[in-house]
């Protein structure tokens, strides 16, 4: 039985609770995330949602309210798990160290299939400078990129400056033998260089705002 708007809207409080906070709402809580003024209109759709396999409810705690095995199994495969690689300079480039592998990552995000479809050959960087604040991307964002080593103009990438031994967040315009790599700051200048002095290591697909940044939406596609 396909789940109600309130149903959805129950279920996807309880998700979150669980996945940024590391326990479940109460039932007060759950009026108040999702609007809901009646807590017995709560109680009811809580029920409906045990009744359907979602959840299993001890309710003679406050936070009785747990995920069902099956409904962490489903969530489960809508999660792709993005290895964070490292940072990225949105500014003047950074220095990469030499035999820096980016093939490993010690930490990884993770972030479900909605938000990024396709989950083969990405992987994300951490931003470093302000070249970008006009593209809305700030000093301490995530950006997750795809892979790849071509790109359209426009399109925002991780360059890698072969000569400078640096990388670098632009956005890409070739003209005719040169490359510019176009920050979006007006304050600051264009970085020119010949089109065989660059690698394209990936294209940025998805930016995850960082926390104190949360009066802004939590993620945009690029």
């Amino acid at each position: 039985m396909p789940l109600t708007p309130k149903q959805e809207l129950l279920l996807r409080a309880i998700e979150e609770s669980l996945r940024t906070r590391g326990f479940p709402p109460t039932v007060r809580e759950l009026c108040k995330a999702t609007g809901i003024s009646s807590t017995s209109v709560v109680s009811y759709n809580l029920r409906k949602l045990e009744e359907q396999g979602y959840l299993e409810r001890r309710r003679e705690i406050s936070r009785g309210i747990r995920l069902s095995r099956a409904r962490q199994m489903q969530l489960e495969q809508r999660v792709i798990h993005v290895p964070v690689l490292g940072r990225i300079a949105a500014g003047a480039p950074l220095p990469v160290p030499d035999g820096q592998s980016m093939s490993t990552a010690d930490e990884t995000i993770a972030l479900t299939r909605e938000l990024l479809p396709e989950g083969d050959g990405v992987y994300a960087l951490e931003v470093r400078g302000d070249s970008m604040i006009d593209a809305l991307i700030y000093d301490g964002d995530i950006v997750v990129l795809k892979h790849q080593q071509h790109a359209d103009n426009g399109d925002l990438v991780a360059v890698w400056l072969k000569e400078e031994k640096e990388t670098t967040l632009k956005r890409i315009y070739r003209e005719g033998e040169r490359v510019r790599l176009q920050p979006a700051n007006p304050m600051m200048s264009p970085i020119y260089v010949s089109a065989s002095a660059i690698e394209i290591q990936g294209k940025v697909v998805l930016v995850i705002r960082r926390p104190a940044r949360s009066a802004r939406p939590a993620a945009a596609t690029a």
